[in-house]
Parts: C-alpha cells; sequence; structure tokens
C-alpha cells in the first residue's frame, strides 16, 4: 500500500462522508485556480495547511514526502516563463514580466495542489470508488476502476519483491547488471500483470460474477456543521482576499 493511502485508512476523519472532504478539499482548490494569486493563493495554502496538520491531522513529514512531487511539476511549469524566444534581444532572453508572471502560476498551482492532498490523505479511494455508482457513473466504469485498483497494488507489490531478490543476487552491483535487472523487472512485471488478470478472471467466475461487483459500503452521514463550516471558511477566504487585495500594494 502506498504511504498517502495508509495514511488516509488511518486518518481521523476516515468515517466521514467523501462528500465533506470532496467540497472542502476541491473548494479550495477552486479557491487556489479562481482567486488572485497575491494574496489569494497565499490565504488558500496556508489554510489548507492549517486543516492538513491541524483537525486532519496528516504528519507534517508524510505530507511533505506527498507534496514534493507535484511542486516539482508545478517549478518545472513555472520556470519556462521566465524566458522568452525570439525578439530584438536575442533567440532566448529573460521575459520583462517573467518573475511576476512564474511567481503567480507556483502560487496557484501549488496550493491547488495542497488542496487535493487534502482530499487524498483523508479518503481513501475504496470508499470513493463505490459511491459513484449512486452519483450516476456508470456501473462497469466503477467495477473497472475497482479491478485497476486492486491490481495495481499486487504488482507494485510483486515488483518491489523482484527487486529485492535482484539486489540480494548482486544485480545491481554494476551499470550493466542494473540494465539486465531493469528489462528482466519489465518482462516479469508484465507476465504476472496478465496471470493476475487470469486468475482474478476465474476467481469473479467461480463467485457468480453477473456483470456488478458488490461492495461493502462503511454507512457515513453527510454533516451539515462540518459543511456549514467549509462554506464560512471558504467565504471567509474569498472576503479576505477581496479586502487585502484592495488595501495591500
Amino acid at each position: 500500500m502506498l504511504p498517502i493511502d495508509a495514511a488516509a485508512h488511518s486518518s481521523r476523519w476516515r468515517r466521514r462522508h467523501p462528500c465533506e472532504k470532496a467540497v472542502l478539499g476541491f473548494g479550495l482548490t477552486l479557491c487556489a485556480v479562481s482567486l488572485p494569486p497575491w494574496p489569494g493563493a497565499v490565504l488558500v495554502a496556508a489554510a489548507t495547511l492549517a486543516v492538513l496538520l491541524g483537525p486532519a491531522g496528516v504528519p507534517g513529514r508524510q505530507l511533505w514526502r506527498a507534496f514534493r512531487i507535484p511542486l516539482g511539476f508545478c517549478v518545472t511549469g513555472a520556470v519556462p516563463l521566465l524566458f522568452q524566444v525570439g525578439g530584438p534581444t536575442g533567440l532566448v532572453a529573460l521575459a520583462p514580466d517573467g518573475p511576476v508572471h512564474a511567481g503567480e502560476l507556483l502560487l496557484r498551482t501549488s496550493a491547488a495542489s495542497l488542496g487535493v492532498l487534502l482530499f487524498a490523505f483523508t479518503t481513501p479511494v475504496s470508499d470513493v470508488l463505490p459511491r459513484l455508482v449512486r452519483a450516476g457513473v456508470p456501473a462497469p466504469v466503477v467495477d473497472v476502476a475497482l479491478v485497476m485498483y486492486r491490481i495495481g497494488f499486487l504488482l507494485l507489490d510483486a515488483i518491489t519483491r523482484v527487486r529485492q531478490a535482484q539486489a540480494a543476487r548482486l544485480g545491481l552491483t554494476t551499470r550493466a547488471a542494473t540494465w539486465r535487472s531493469l528489462a528482466g523487472l519489465g518482462a516479469t512485471a508484465f507476465v504476472r500483470a496478465f496471470d493476475r488478470a487470469q486468475r482474478l478472471q476465474t476467481g469473479l467466475a467461480g463467485r457468480g460474477y453477473d456483470g456488478t461487483l458488490r461492495v461493502l459500503v462503511p454507512e457515513a452521514a453527510v454533516s451539515r456543521r462540518f459543511l456549514a463550516a467549509t462554506a464560512a471558511l471558504l467565504a471567509g477566504l474569498v472576503a479576505l482576499t477581496l479586502v487585502l487585495e484592495r488595501s495591500l500594494p
């Protein structure tokens, strides 16, 4: 199991309805994208961090390990805005407003990523997918997603075991040995993926699969108090952003 999935299953908000956490997480993401980068995105990022580290109880080290990957994409997307191609200054030169645009994009995307991580750290995928059928998503689509979610973890476990076996047999000592081990790892994962799929199909057929996977979903009531607090937080962020935008230079 991935660390973020383990954190979601042990979260303080594990028993809350996914709809509540979706409204909070994606509402903060929408605010980060739609509000001005300064001071809107900064306020949204600060509020999201406060919720993650406070009421949600996400450990700071786990949050940083998960956040640094999307942060890398955010930085990669912002760097090209620092330059311009063509013009009187040469083929490639620094853009006049490049640092401003790059900073605004970095603020927006990083704050939006924190909003998505808030939902991911508090809501297991196994709680969301079965409820999508009630939301109107076709059942076969949800079934395929559930199966792929399960097979993904099985393949990750198999790859980890093969990698450990290769390291124990000195398969990673040299560059040539590493490439051979990598090729063997890919071939083994490819074969095991088909084997797992075949075994899964056989197991479902033996259990009378009729086209629908029936999964027990824990009952959870939507808290009006939580939704009201979420609405108050989002409205407060929007109002504070508008006030500060007028007062700050």
